[in-house]
């Protein structure tokens, strides 16, 4: 892997493609939803899973193994990407799976916050950012919030962070915590990109990206009805919203549905706006959001089709596998029914 040089995009997404052929379809997901975690896990270790299942096995069982098993394959899978990528490729693809230090940053806050224990948060983490196994550790050893910020003073996350501790503080809510590290990451995601019109299409994918994070902030705040400002959440970068309009929709959940109905999202998130509407259930929207983007990058994929857009699009096809796996094995451990199941997953 190397961030210099020429990018080899015919040499990745040829790769990438062969790999997407082996992800879990319609099928495979209906037959898990009828598996116990034990027969999950085997049915996981004829597939891709296969090495990260019989690595852990000896030391783990049941959801935990799964759980394992899929951070570590995804991390294995990301790394590999990377690997073989070259140039400004190798650039444009770092800083997307930045995603997972924001993620894992959140749930080493959310771990401390509920007071979680260590392991249980460290089997939630996803190794697949730029974050080394040294920061995780002292991530993984902080016992207090103020310890987190500390550890990440040197990072991008370090300044927002601090900035939002005071109102934690005050509040003792992790929401500002959160925002800011969700800021710092798509503001850095989406600056300076350049490059030609397979960069700028990417560039709209990544808008949309952050438009859906508003959307369903905007969304939880108007359902809260908390006295919060809306304005202070807001993520720059996305087209649907201002900071204005953004405060002034969240008030009003009815004129906010409109809103997005009417815009360019509208035909791909109408069927989950009108059950939000209907049923009051934001996960419909979100689950809706996650399929809109993946269908947006597929579509972004066609149009370029030697370009960083395929294999982002996959990044999120495996990305929303392993939380399917998840969902299902995290349901059979609770005793949800199949069909209960099923209404968590995202599939398109």
């Amino acid at each position: 892997m190397s961030a210099v040089g020429s990018s080899n995009p015919e040499y990745v997404v040829a790769r990438v493609r062969a790999r997407r052929g082996s992800l879990y379809g319609d099928e495979e997901y209906r037959k898990l939803t009828r598996m116990g975690p034990a027969e999950i896990a085997r049915f996981m270790e004829e597939s891709s899973y296969a090495d990260e299942i019989n690595a852990l096995g000896s030391r783990h069982g049941g959801v935990d193994l799964i759980e394992y098993a899929l951070n570590r394959n995804l991390a294995s899978q990301f790394d590999a990407i990377l690997d073989w990528s070259e140039g400004s490729l190798y650039g444009l693809i770092a800083r997307y799976l930045r995603k997972f230090d924001a993620w894992n940053v959140k749930t080493v806050i959310r771990g401390v916050y509920t007071d979680a224990d260590q392991s249980a948060v460290e089997s939630d983490l996803i190794r697949a950012g730029e974050f080394d196994d040294r920061r995780i550790r002292r991530l993984l050893e902080a016992d207090a919030i103020d310890a987190v910020v500390e550890v990440l003073e040197d990072t991008i996350y370090g300044d927002p962070l601090q900035a939002a501790y005071a109102e934690y503080e005050e509040t003792d809510v992790l929401v500002p915590l959160e925002n800011a590290v969700d800021r710092a990451f798509y503001e850095r995601l989406l600056s300076g990109l350049g490059g030609g019109e397979p960069t700028r299409q990417y560039e709209a994918f990544l808008k949309a990206e952050v438009d859906f994070r508003n959307a369903t902030n905007a969304l939880r705040l108007a359902r809260s009805g908390a006295d919060i400002d809306p304005a202070a959440y807001f993520i720059e970068g996305g087209e649907l919203f201002t900071r204005g309009s953004l405060a002034r929709l969240a008030r009003n959940l009815d004129e906010l549905v409109e809103y997005i109905a009417d815009s360019q999202y509208g035909d791909e998130l109408g069927p989950a706006l009108r059950e939000l509407e209907e049923a009051d259930s934001l996960i419909a929207f979100e689950h809706a959001t996650d399929a809109a983007l993946l269908a947006y990058g597929d579509r972004l994929g066609t149009i370029h089709p030697v370009s960083i857009t395929p294999i982002i699009s996959y990044i999120l096809a495996k990305e929303r596998e392993v939380e399917n796996i998840r969902a299902i094995a995290r349901g059979k451990e609770a005793g949800l029914s199949a069909d209960e199941i099923e209404s968590e997953l995202v599939i398109t």
